[in-house]
């Protein structure tokens, strides 16, 4: 039988969370100086990772109890803000340097320039007019449509 996971299962590891409160900058205090208690900054650390590795919305961590959604969601912000999450990456880059070693001399970019499949040709200064001028309109969808009786596909024959 297998065992159900439980919140204690998506903790931070002790030793992480000390190299990741290091980078977490002070609270800001309350402009009015009364408030409920800020949630634990491990907690919500644990709710946003918990968010980020599976992939469920916001709202659902409320459902957790690890953090609520509202909070965790509110310090991700904050966090994203101060930089905080591109200076643990840069610190677990740094780690893995130490740990295994990155070829730093050698790295290499892929990408590829190539004429979109539908960009037409070099010459597009060549205008037929605006929608407006033509009669047309735009649907739903974002397709052209043309107005009644403007000789477009299947149009009723016009009525005087």
């Amino acid at each position: 039988m297998e065992t159900e996971n439980s919140a204690a299962d998506w903790q931070i590891p002790d030793e992480l969370w000390a190299k990741i409160a290091a980078l977490l900058p002070p609270p800001k205090p309350h402009p009015l100086g009364c408030h409920n208690p800020r949630v634990d900054d491990r907690k919500a650390m644990n709710a946003i990772l918990f968010r980020l590795r599976t992939g469920c919305q916001w709202n659902a961590l409320s459902a957790t109890g690890i953090c609520s959604s509202s909070s965790a969601h509110r310090r991700f912000q904050e966090w994203t803000q101060a930089g905080v999450f591109e200076k643990l990456w840069a610190l677990g880059l740094d780690e893995y340097d130490a740990l295994h070693g990155i070829e730093w001399t050698w790295q290499a970019l892929d990408g590829t320039m190539t004429k979109a499949p539908l960009g037409g040709g070099k010459n597009r200064s060549q205008s037929h007019g605006s929608r407006q001028e033509r009669r047309e309109a735009e649907s739903v969808d974002g397709r052209a449509r043309r107005a009644a009786g403007s000789g477009g596909r299947r149009s009723e024959p016009q009525r005087f």
